[in-house]
């Protein structure tokens, strides 16, 4: 038998010890049990056994392509309101979707006031909802301290679905999931939005938050975006709420001045 048969045996679970002397097995006498027994398959005849169960064998389907961003910016741009737009993110079948617990929607408030956050957190992915936990009381704390609370504020993930293990998202995953976002500014016309954490300040405002924490930057949009730190790095570094704080009084001030 040639190696290439030998190697098909032994894909096909098949041990096989060979050695270079050939062991000889005495022959038995036949018996009125054996006369009529088939004789037992040789091993070309297994090989070429394995060869036509292979190429009976379904090929495998293609994987479904992802959708392209394009086709996520036309379907993005169709909903009027944000009931719409809300029923179309929840059937979204962005690649998150598979490993998140839940799809967090944008939360809508009845003021001019709009928060964009990073990811969904591990409170957020098990109860549904945006910015809970401590990082969602101290949230509502900084939102009291101007006057505002989640009445009057809507929030938004730049992304839907928690990343597994809460990794940053690519930037694959982050374009997927822009177009809502973008369609979610312009449905609710903000006049402040404030970005929580590194990744909304770079996406949102193309700025450096380190460089550039509590500095308004006028959108395309007409909206003015005060970035800041996130809730979750306060926590963290309580010395840095006081920054915070002053970058607060400024967008206070600024809905103040559209009045």
């Amino acid at each position: 038998m040639s190696d290439y048969n030998l190697r098909d045996l032994d894909l096909a679970g098949i041990r096989w010890e060979i050695s270079d002397t050939p062991i000889m097995a005495p022959r038995a006498k036949p018996t009125p049990e054996t006369v009529d027994m088939p004789a037992r398959p040789t091993a070309a005849t297994i090989v070429a056994e394995i060869g036509r169960a292979a190429a009976s064998v379904v090929p495998a389907v293609a994987p479904i392509q992802t959708m392209s961003i394009d086709t996520v910016r036309a379907m993005a741009s169709r909903p009027t309101d944000m009931e719409t737009l809300n029923r179309m993110i929840a059937e979204f079948n962005h690649p998150l979707r598979a490993t998140a617990t839940n799809t967090i929607l944008p939360h809508i408030g009845n003021g001019r006031l709009m928060i964009i956050t990073d990811i969904p957190g591990a409170d957020d992915d098990a109860s549904g909802n945006i910015l809970s936990g401590a990082t969602g009381e101290l949230t509502d704390k900084m939102l009291n301290a101007i006057g505002e609370s989640r009445q009057t504020v809507s929030i938004i993930p730049m992304v839907f679905w928690r990343t597994p293990g809460g990794r940053t998202p690519s930037q694959t995953e982050l374009d997927m999931a822009r177009p809502f976002v973008d369609r979610a500014i312009e449905l609710l016309h903000p006049r402040v939005i404030l970005t929580l954490g590194t990744l909304p300040a770079t996406q949102i405002a193309d700025v450096n938050l380190a460089k550039s924490h509590g500095v308004p930057v006028t959108l395309t949009c007409g909206a003015t975006c005060v970035p800041i730190f996130h809730p979750n790095y306060l926590i963290l570094k309580p010395a840095a709420k006081r920054d915070v704080w002053n970058a607060l009084q400024n967008v206070q001030n600024i809905l103040k001045s559209a009045e």
